[in-house]
């Protein structure tokens, strides 16, 4: 999300004034591949030379009883929230008394079958290894294969989420790109880490840690998996991640597809500017209300990217007071999940957060963050990114040369159209646009977004 406000407020008026200076030239070069140092350590302070421990083991999430018998007592202390303004819904953010619900249901019916949400989280096979000195967890989810069936060709597959989503997102997601099926020839192992500072992984212990580094730690766990090759999927921070890593890593990266395209080049933020004054110049009549223009963006940013000043300016401020608060740690994040959901939902008194998803998997998604106390660690990477240092800013016009493919769902709080997306995907073979969906397409509608994706891979030709 904040990439693209970056682009327009930051990018936007230096490259207007680029281009009164006749460097529009400037703004066309594609960058070069930066001296990264791909083995940096980004652990703590070590009293000896490090030595990466490159074992993969198995890794148990289970929790500890007292954290849950901790978060009941916590969540049985009365409820002192404001009550809401009358005929308020989400406008204000989260709705107290849907609050009052959503924490009497994690108390009274949620926690009472935590065994059985916690049996489900470890349906999946979950492991750890350490890169570049940080602790990185993952499901790693093997295709079920038939030997009675025709045989499917196997694709490895790095999966990656965004704030303030977790793994669980895929939860729905991942079993229909292992399971074979009549619309594909192929099945896909799928790697699902969750994202260093985000679960069950580790955070950096250093400054400067961003979606740049963060590329280089995928790719390097994906070649410790043996996946010299594969594919990538991402939305959110995983799209920027993503992205990143197949600039990077044009050798590994088979195909790219994603959720939340976006082009933070020169070239591409100026364009996005355009397009935002001049919505006809860019956008393709068919989609023409899916690109909502100027007044939409501003409103956008006005109404939705509060957060995204805080976690890029003082995300430790906000995280201290998240910490042992899983009131508020609920309503921090779950509120997100109403509005990038669908804008309109901020109308309804619950914020319309069952109309496309249960309380237990939302809740889930929250105990992910409480049980591993990783709010504080996940927000950091909006502080790094909005830094723009060295690295990221070259690597943004670096093209992708893999084939890439874009779906766009209808209630996503903005969108990239191909005219701007273009030079950062030379290779952009699939552009798709969907009625419905928001930001969260993995948890909210996975069919639709496997039936894209494997849309892209027959159009890619792999």
């Amino acid at each position: 999300m904040g990439k693209i406000v970056i682009g327009f407020m930051v990018g936007g008026p230096a490259l207007l004034a680029a281009i009164g200076s006749k460097k529009f030239s400037d703004l066309q070069a594609p960058g070069e591949r930066p001296l990264l140092d791909i083995k940096a350590y980004w652990g703590p302070k070590l009293k000896e030379p490090y030595r990466e421990n490159q074992s993969i083991l198995p890794f148990d999430i289970s929790v500890k009883p007292e954290i849950i018998g901790d978060l009941r007592a916590q969540l049985s202390r009365p409820l002192r929230a404001q009550e809401p303004l009358e005929d308020v819904g989400f406008q204000y953010g989260f709705n107290a008394k849907e609050l009052g619900k959503m924490v009497k249901y994690w108390r009274d019916i949620y926690l009472t079958k935590w065994s059985e949400r916690e049996e489900y989280l470890k349906k999946f096979d979950h492991f750890q290894t350490e890169i570049q000195g940080l602790k990185i967890h993952f499901i790693h989810a093997k295709p079920n294969l038939d030997k009675n069936q025709n045989p499917k060709k196997v694709l490895p597959l790095l999966l990656m989420h965004g704030w303030p989503g977790t793994v669980r997102e895929f939860y729905d997601f991942i079993p229909l790109l292992t399971t074979p099926s009549d619309k594909s020839d192929y099945v896909f192992e799928v790697i699902a880490p969750s994202l260093p500072g985000y679960g069950w992984s580790q955070g950096s212990s250093k400054t400067g840690f961003g979606v740049v580094q963060m590329a280089v730690v995928m790719r390097n766990l994906m070649v410790r998996l043996g996946f010299e090759k594969f594919l990538v999927q991402g939305g959110d921070a995983g799209s920027a991640i993503g992205s990143n890593l197949a600039a990077l890593f044009p050798e590994n990266v088979l195909g790219y597809h994603s959720n939340m395209c976006m082009n933070s080049s020169p070239l591409g933020s100026l364009k996005l500017v355009l397009s935002s004054f001049f919505p006809s110049w860019f956008v393709d009549t068919e989609y023409a209300d899916f690109y909502k223009g100027l007044g939409h963006f501003f409103g956008v940013i006005l109404e939705e990217m509060g957060y995204f000043h805080i976690q890029a300016s003082k995300p430790d401020t906000i995280g201290n007071a998240l910490i042992d608060n899983p009131v508020g740690l609920a309503s921090y994040i779950l509120e997100k999940f109403s509005t990038w959901t669908n804008t309109e939902f901020k109308i309804r008194p619950d914020g319309g957060l069952t109309q496309r998803y249960t309380y237990d998997q939302l809740l889930d998604n929250v105990m992910i963050y409480y049980v591993t106390n990783s709010i504080t660690t996940s927000m950091r990477l909006y502080a790094e990114y909005a830094s723009k240092d060295q690295f990221s800013t070259k690597v943004d016009s670096i093209p992708i040369l893999a084939k890439a493919g874009c779906t766009r769902f209808r209630h996503e709080i903005n969108h990239f159209p191909d005219s701007v997306l273009a030079n950062k995907f030379p290779n952009l073979v699939h552009s798709t646009h969907h009625a419905e969906g928001g930001h969260f397409p993995a948890f909210e509608v996975p069919q639709k977004l496997y039936d894209d994706f494997i849309t892209f891979f027959k159009k890619a030709n792999f």
